[in-house]
């Protein structure tokens, strides 16, 4: 009787990668690691199997092959659970050479992995087309040039982590901390990902990237006319100021300027100066004694409920908040 073929055993460890290239961040592609590592122990403990960490690297002949991998003596599947996309610290991926990394993404999601990125790892995701009409985030800092280069996707760069289901994208250079965590819960469960945040000291809860940006404003928009105003309005300060005033710098009818200065700066003359007002008040709750209602007089508001709903729109943190996390350990008697 001829003997019957057992078919190979699936392999019974959920796979994570990591996409290397030149100058991605490697702190974020060795503490990710850590992090699943860690994970994995207390996966363990609850007679779970812990995460397979890879790195995956493009050959010299076209293709990707692993260059790491923490469980090299397992069989291994073709593709990972999750691929995720690091940032840089020097560098974007440019749109000649994104191309080979955008393709294997790409056929990768087609497998059924989930992608992910960190930081200006984004470029990279959205470079596939994947991303066009959906949300997503990258570190403050590149978001102009996102918008830019991908209008068509729905840049949120307030939010740490965007989870979207088969993308996750997060922001900044340190939320690999946050992308870990939300990876970890969805792979191994939110009892483990809470023992991992706990064993690394790392906060749980959810974080927003509006609570570090600095107010950036777009100068570079070609206006002159607007970018005297805006030139004014820093020169100025976080004192009031109307509309009107602001036309009558420029030397333009009030709804000629409203629209020009909305189409070179993304905002209206109002937000813009809220934004300026609120940066001040940072500055002031940094380094100063003073009390919120103070703040909020010094900074133009006279109504200072006001004032802290507008600082926690912008910010997503009450000043109080924002104090208690921010705030220098020897704050300053005063600043002018």
């Amino acid at each position: 009787m001829p003997k019957l073929k057992v078919p190979d055993a699936a392999p019974a460890l959920v796979e994570v990668g990591m996409m290397l290239y030149p100058d991605c961040q490697t702190g974020m592609v060795h503490g990710i690691t850590d992090l699943f590592h860690v994970a994995g122990r207390f996966a363990v403990d609850h007679g779970r199997s812990p995460i397979r960490v890879s790195h995956w690297r493009l050959q010299e002949g076209g293709g990707f092959a692993r260059c790491y991998d923490s469980h090299a003596e397992e069989r291994a599947a073709n593709s990972p659970a999750v691929l995720i996309a690091p940032g840089s610290l020097h560098k974007l991926l440019e749109p000649g050479e994104v191309e080979p990394y955008a393709r294997w993404l790409l056929d990768r999601h087609a497998q059924g992995t989930v992608l992910a990125s960190n930081c200006g790892g984004a470029f990279a995701l959205a470079a596939t087309g994947l991303l066009a009409g959906r949300p997503a985030t990258t570190h403050w800092f590149f978001a102009e040039e996102f918008r830019a280069r991908f209008p068509d996707v729905r840049m949120e760069t307030d939010r740490m982590v965007v989870d979207d289901g088969d993308i996750v994208t997060a922001g900044g250079l340190m939320a690999w901390t946050d992308l870990g965590l939300r990876i970890v819960e969805r792979l191994l469960g939110p009892t483990v990902m809470m023992e991992t945040a706990r064993f690394l000291l790392i906060d749980p809860s959810g974080r927003e990237q509006k609570n570090y940006a600095s107010f950036a404003p777009r100068l570079n928009h070609g206006d002159e006319a607007i970018l005297k105003v805006q030139h004014w309005l820093q020169a100025k300060g976080a004192g009031p100021v109307a509309v009107p005033e602001m036309a009558g710098e420029a030397g333009m009818e009030e709804r000629t300027f409203q629209r020009r200065f909305k189409a070179a700066t993304g905002m209206t003359p109002v937000e813009y100066v809220q934004h300026i007002r609120v940066g001040k008040a940072r500055e002031l709750l940094e380094f100063t004694k003073r009390t919120v209602d103070q703040i909020a007089w010094r900074v133009g508001y006279e109504d200072a409920a006001a004032f802290r709903k507008l600082f926690h729109r912008i910010i997503g943190l009450s000043p109080h908040e924002y104090r208690q996390r921010f705030s220098t350990p020897r704050s300053l008697a005063e600043v002018a």
